[in-house]
């Protein structure tokens, strides 16, 4: 009589492990946040971008009820319930989740599906539509500097050379008028000196040079803006360093980068004034999924690399938020509004992406940026 021989357990708990672990790799690479809730509505499991949407460790989440991470009554929980129910995928699109621990402007499709091999149990997708609103807004952020382009060029041409006949004429009037009547051609020499200052901060936006660019580590260029901080504003502002060591190099002109960060953190620091504890917060991180088409062509750039300067500041206001990269636009009393209209071009010139996000605890500017040339590819 033929025996059947057994089966060896040990083949099929390792080839039920590597599904396992192949299946944790294929959600943690998608870009949208996955969740799965058991029958008691708490979450028992979490991909890492759900990790980062929801500001916490999959541990972290595995002792709260979803429910506690969404408003009071949202429609989500009622999309799961029905998942569950009717044993079958339902989805509703434009819900808004927002709150304050996950910030505003959270506006998402959502997804549910009841899990077959584990009864009670929905797996749930948030697809922020927040996503292609920001690409949008980079088109526009682009436009808005071609605009200033324009100006620039007709400025340079028209306007300086005139300021410079202006000036020339009250120095000469400031040598043969009574001395009362000095203050009058100062006032005009230093007034003429000032717009010609402004223009020359302009015709930067007119700089078509193609960009010189090289593997970059963007802990050195963020090193060097700490130090150009500390240098000017000491030990009263907490710079917190919070970096992603294993991070490859950016593709990048390492002095465009230096200027952009200084320009962010000089904005944090000044937004600090009134802070009892001030605190400026870098942080790098690698972030795979997001792609933005280059502007011009048909070409698309992976941004993995993600760069965000945070402060405890008192915020900007909420009528600047959907316009601060826009040229002459500020908060300041006697700022030009081109500090940032700058940075977005520079970051734009780099195929990049540049976002604020005011909400939460914290007002935080997120850069994202390819880390090779390959990435433009």
């Amino acid at each position: 009589m033929n025996r059947q021989r057994p089966q060896d357990l040990s083949n099929i708990e390792t080839s039920r492990g590597d599904e396992v672990n192949s299946a944790r790799s294929m959600m943690n690479a998608l870009p949208h946040s996955i969740v799965m809730v058991d029958p008691q509505g708490v979450v028992c499991g979490a991909n890492d971008t759900a990790q980062i949407f929801f500001q916490a460790s999959a541990a972290m989440l595995g002792r709260q009820q979803l429910a506690d991470l969404l408003p009071f009554g949202s429609p989500v929980l009622a999309l799961i319930e029905q998942a569950r129910e009717r044993l079958a995928p339902v989805n509703e699109y434009k819900v808004d989740i927002s709150n304050p621990r996950i910030g505003s402007d959270k506006l998402v499709d959502v997804y549910a599906a009841p899990v077959p091999d584990r009864p009670g149990c929905v797996t749930v997708m948030f697809q922020e539509r927040t996503i292609a609103d920001k690409m949008d807004r980079q088109l526009v952020h682009r436009d808005a500097a071609r605009a200033v382009i324009g100006l620039a060029q007709m400025l340079g041409h028209e306007v300086k050379n005139p300021l410079f006949g202006i000036r020339g004429a009250a120095q000469l009037l400031e040598s043969s008028v009574e001395e009362e009547d000095r203050a009058l051609t100062s006032l005009i020499t230093d007034e003429t000196d000032r717009i010609v200052r402004l223009i020359d901060r302009m015709e930067v936006f007119s700089d078509q040079r193609p960009i010189e660019r090289e593997a970059v580590n963007i802990h050195v260029v963020l090193d060097r803006v700490k130090q150009l901080t500390k240098a000017e504003y000491g030990d009263s502002i907490l710079l917190v360093e919070e970096y992603d060591p294993s991070l490859p190099a950016v593709y990048a002109n390492q002095d465009q980068l230096v200027q952009v960060f200084l320009n962010l953190v000089k904005n944090a620091a000044e937004a600090l004034n009134s802070i009892v504890d001030p605190e400026i917060v870098l942080t790098t991180a690698f972030r795979p999924g997001i792609r933005m088409q280059v502007a011009g062509s048909q070409q698309r750039t992976s941004l993995p690399l993600e760069i965000c300067v945070k402060d405890n500041g008192t915020g900007i206001p909420q009528e600047l938020a959907d316009c601060l990269f826009d040229p002459f636009i500020t908060s300041k009393t006697n700022g030009s509004g081109l500090g940032l209209a700058l940075v977005a071009k520079i970051i734009g010139d780099h195929s990049g992406v540049i976002e604020f996000d005011g909400s939460g605890r914290h007002t935080t500017f997120r850069v994202m940026l390819p880390t090779s040339e390959a990435d433009l590819a």
